[in-house]
């Protein structure tokens, strides 16, 4: 390993690592522009100079100079001073220096490192040229004029978004970037582009001139809006979110989110549901909480309990579902359902229904095999993961099912379950290559659940998984069902209750809205939730509920990690935290709950299932046997996500992702 000295202090680093990650690791601060750390090296800014000897006698570029033994490395004499400060001239003859209108304003990199770096004067007088702006989409606005030429953008459309749409055409100051066709950016992960932009030249359209970052109020928080459990930062004014960004998390989103998860939070303010409403005559009108309440009371008190149920939407937290859990068992009814999809997925085995391999555990794979999953629509988190493990090299991905882009190359072993069968007897010619993986993975899509032979087709997953040594990972897209399965928010048959409805004449739907609504028939339905979705037009009552953003809840992402969302604003209007919403109307019905607080709640959950009470860590799942031996049908795979901007009523609601469903989906098919 190589010894070097950094401003007279001796450090010892890894081989490869240059000289910039040495000088960090020595405490060092490198100012930079063109480089990031999971990004390609350009060592095309010139910002990061520093001296270096034994070597030639003039500053060097120290995000690409390989970090060598014996070398001597000085970050702060005269000449490296006079090289930044030039470096900085340079770049701010043609920069507009438009620094009060920008979004960019106050947590820009270009503002920063003038201050720190620069002269604090120019010398040059002549014409700022001028670069026309570019059409990227609904989502990012460009000033290219402030654009620095750092092809960081480039960069990450290509490597991590693997959507090659960003080019540069042009050099010296004639160069400009922009789509190479005038189009929208067709990546799920576009948003990120604006995070990893140096200067203001990429900024974010649907928040363009709305707010300054120290005029916010940021929470760290966690993301709803698929199963990954992206961490996130929730910026607020007032009561109000105004834009969610990405916070920090190695094992699951890295630094990035999808743009679902950034963009749909214009949603939380449209439509929403903000005081108690009751039917009467067809139509709704609006009520007292004790007036919906006693309606409610009215309504259970001539039901036997197995006449009465209660259905967990995918976006429901760990509380309520456990307060309403506790509320359907003291009215004697063994009717609770969490599958809103149909799903036959049981709790039986904890493996069989989370990611096993976990998040980061994919960049060990050697082998990943896709089965009725299309990760980029259902994660497109994990499925960035995935093409990072492919660009490291090393990795066979193959696919049955539909088929798709996922942005790396997949081996289309044909959309036909059959295909599993001959895997695991060897006669496929794919068996040889999971025979010969080290670490070989198989991803399921939970639509494979919903399927008639769902159960059938885990039996044959589980028989391959045995046979080559592999890891097994179910893939959900619902933020609420590996919890929900955790503490056995399933019916006392363990069957679908939404496949055979008969005999239920009351049903309490906690966020539900992704199922056919006619299955309910004349039912009594209440409707616990935060938007005028397809729940609540078919709701008799509505007992308005908090978003994500507004209470402090627990979620279990898709790798069974438990997670902390927190408070950012209050509901609005009438509305409340949905456990306490649980609560009174248990005291309403005679049923008075022992828990009195979150606390209580969060302690009862652990003392249920422990692993629950570990926040942010993963227990591993014992392996064991799962799914049931039948036929299988003829039924090809298919993605159960048929628009990715709007799967949930949030981004339902939402503006921007009406446009960008409009927009990118356009671009999409005329690709």
């Amino acid at each position: 390993m190589p010894t070097l000295k950094v401003n007279g202090q001796e450090i010892t680093v890894e081989p490869g690592m240059t000289v910039l990650q040495a000088c960090e690791q020595a405490g060092a601060e490198i100012p930079r522009y063109c480089y990031h750390e999971r990004l390609s090296i350009a060592g095309n800014c010139r910002m990061c100079l520093v001296e270096v000897s034994p070597g030639p006698p003039k500053p060097q570029a120290s995000c690409a100079l390989p970090a060598a033994d014996k070398m001597e490395i000085k970050t702060d004499t005269p000449m490296v001073k006079k090289a930044r400060e030039g470096v900085m001239e340079f770049l701010l003859i043609n920069h507009p220096l438009d620094c009060p209108i920008c979004d960019q304003g106050g947590e820009c990199d270009l503002q920063d490192q003038a201050v720190a770096y620069g002269k604090g004067y120019s010398r040059y007088k002549e014409e700022k040229r001028s670069v026309k702006e570019k059409y990227m989409g609904p989502l990012i606005k460009t000033f290219m004029n402030r654009c620095i030429h750092c092809t960081r953008c480039i960069r990450f459309s290509t490597e991590i978004a693997g959507v090659e749409e960003l080019g540069a055409t042009g050099r010296s100051e004639h160069m400009e970037i922009g789509t190479y066709i005038e189009k929208a950016i067709t990546s799920e992960l576009s948003g990120n582009l604006v995070d990893i932009c140096p200067v203001g030249a990429l900024t974010s359209k649907p928040y363009a001139f709305k707010a300054r970052p120290w005029e916010l109020k940021n929470t760290e928080s966690i993301d709803v809006m698929d199963a990954v459990g992206s961490n996130i930062l929730v910026g607020a004014r007032g009561n109000e979110v105004m834009r969610i960004l990405p916070l920090l998390h190695e094992d699951i989103n890295e630094e990035w989110i999808a743009d679902k998860t950034r963009h749909a939070c214009d949603g939380l303010k449209n439509q929403r549901l903000d005081k108690p409403m009751i039917k009467e005559n067809g139509r709704f009108r609006t009520a007292s909480w004790d007036e919906a309440y006693q309606v409610i009371a009215k309504k259970i008190s001539g039901l036997k309990g197995e006449e009465i149920a209660a259905i967990a939407g995918d976006q429901a937290d760990l509380e309520a579902m456990f307060a309403l859990k506790n509320l359907t068992a003291e009215l004697k009814s063994p009717n609770v359902e969490c599958r809103q999809d149909g799903s036959n997925l049981t709790n039986e085995s904890r493996a069989a229904y989370i990611f096993n391999t976990t998040i980061a555990g994919i960049e060990k794979a050697d082998v990943c095999l896709l089965v009725g999953t299309n990760p980029r629509l259902e994660a497109p988190i994990i499925n960035a993961r995935i093409r990072k493990r492919y660009l490291q090299g090393g990795l066979k991905i193959a696919s049955v099912g539909e088929r798709m882009d996922l942005t790396y190359p997949v081996s289309d072993l044909g959309n036909h379950p059959e295909i599993l069968n001959e895997i695991v007897s060897g006669k496929h010619a794919f068996a040889k290559i999971l025979k010969a993986a080290k670490n070989p993975m198989v991803i399921v899509g939970n639509a494979v659940t919903v399927r008639e032979d769902g159960l059938a087709i885990l039996n044959i997953i589980k028989k391959i998984c045995d046979s080559f040594n592999a890891t097994y990972n179910l893939l959900h897209n619902a933020a609420s069902r590996v919890g929900a399965l955790d503490i056995g928010f399933l019916p006392g048959t363990g069957k679908n209750l939404l496949h055979n409805m008969n005999g239920i004449k009351l049903v309490y739907l906690l966020g539900a809205d992704e199922f056919d609504m006619e299955k309910l028939g004349d039912t009594f339905v209440i409707y616990q939730g935060t938007h005028g979705d397809k729940g609540a037009h078919r709701a008799d009552v509505i007992l308005p509920g908090s978003a994500y953003t507004e209470k402090n809840a627990t979620y279990v992402n898709t790798e069974g990690r438990p997670q902390r969302a927190r408070l950012a604003v209050f509901p609005p209007g009438m509305a409340k935290e949905d456990w306490k919403i649980i609560q009174e109307l248990s005291e309403h019905l005679g049923k008075k709950s022992p828990y009195e607080n979150i606390k209580q709640i969060r302690a009862a959950i652990a003392k249920l299932a422990p692993h629950l009470g570990k926040i942010d860590a993963i227990e591993k799942a014992e392996w064991q046997d799962f799914g049931s031996a039948g036929n299988l049908t003829n039924e090809p795979f298919a993605s159960p996500i048929e628009n990715f901007y709007m799967t949930d009523p949030i981004s339902r609601a939402s503006k921007t992702m009406a446009e960008c469903s409009a927009v990118i989906e356009k671009a999409k098919e005329a690709a």
